[in-house]
């Protein structure tokens, strides 16, 4: 096999076939929730801020975190609200912002979420051995340090 540079256009492929591979693999797992990757990703993020902040997380926030617009959050949140799975009521030190919690229902789809996200991740790096984990870990930590 070929040795490889950081500027092999071989790697930046496999990446990314990897990354595509791993979100099919998740997706599928998802597909039964009836939640789209955007959705899940919504609730993911909703889901972490219930867990690790004082205060339920703004609309606005979400967005940022979800890299689009806030009237493209209201529409993802509309679709999670709708389904039962986040509760959204006005911001009491902003009333001009809403804020957006999980449901008990949404907390039930966020475990069952992670198990199938755990489980993808089982599935593809079963063909790696214990010590290629760990240095793909490594690599990957290394990769996302600033982020």
């Amino acid at each position: 096999m070929p040795s490889s540079t950081p500027d092999d256009p071989d790697l930046a492929d496999l990446f990314f076939r990897a990354t595509k591979r791993l979100r099919r693999t998740q997706s599928a797992r998802l597909a039964p929730l009836g939640l789209t990757p955007a959705q899940a990703r919504a609730l993911r993020i909703i889901g972490r801020a219930d867990e690790h902040a004082d205060t339920p997380l703004r609309m606005s926030v979400l967005a940022e975190h979800l890299g689009i617009v806030p009237r493209s959050a209201t529409t993802v949140v509309d679709a999670l609200v709708s389904a039962g799975l986040v509760a959204r009521e006005p911001d009491p030190a902003n009333r001009r912002a809403m804020l957006v919690t999980p449901t008990e229902a949404g907390r039930r789809v966020l475990t069952q979420m992670s198990q199938a996200r755990r489980e993808a991740a089982q599935e593809m790096f079963a063909a790696l051995t214990p010590d290629q984990r760990r240095t793909l870990r490594d690599a990957l930590a290394a990769l996302t340090a600033e982020d």
